[in-house]
């Protein structure tokens, strides 16, 4: 089960698509946070919300708001869709220990082994303000992020 909305977001430290790790806790006091999870890069639901976000992506990453997208894939693949995609904003390995940050935050599918499609608003103080988790085939709306980063 996911974890709810006024939970202290559990921190983690993943590498992004450059082996670079990020830590939630960096953005502390700093950003809010959209941590977005999904299932695999270069399938077709998936490709399709992270290009919606690379196409609004001012609204998802400024000043006041930092995207992360964490999957189960390696950073070897996430670096390669990024690429192909054109996706300049965080993708995260949750690849090793496999899925540790997905069960942290109770998205992980263990018969599937992925993250199901699960998105966390963070605010600066590392407190969960809003979530909605989807099954696999089923793709999130992100105007519904949009509404939820104006109400912090």
């Amino acid at each position: 089960m996911a974890i709810e909305v006024g939970t202290k977001a559990p921190d983690f430290e993943l590498k992004n698509q450059h082996g670079e790790l990020v830590k939630l806790s960096d953005f502390r006091g700093e950003k809010a946070v959209v941590l977005l999870f999904y299932p695999f890069a270069f399938t077709g639901v998936c490709t399709g919300e992270l290009c919606a976000l690379r196409d609004e992506l001012p609204k998802f990453v400024n000043d006041e708001v930092q995207l992360l997208a964490v999957s189960n894939d390696s950073p070897f693949s996430l670096r390669v869709f990024a690429e192909q995609e054109g996706l300049e904003y965080p993708l995260l390995s949750d690849f090793w220990p496999h899925g540790e940050a997905s069960r942290a935050y109770g998205v992980f599918d263990e018969e599937k082994g992925c993250a199901v499609r699960g998105t966390f608003i963070i605010d600066k103080e590392g407190v969960v303000r809003w979530t909605v988790v989807n099954g696999l085939p089923d793709a999130r709306d992100l105007n519904d992020y949009v509404k939820a980063l104006g109400n912090l």
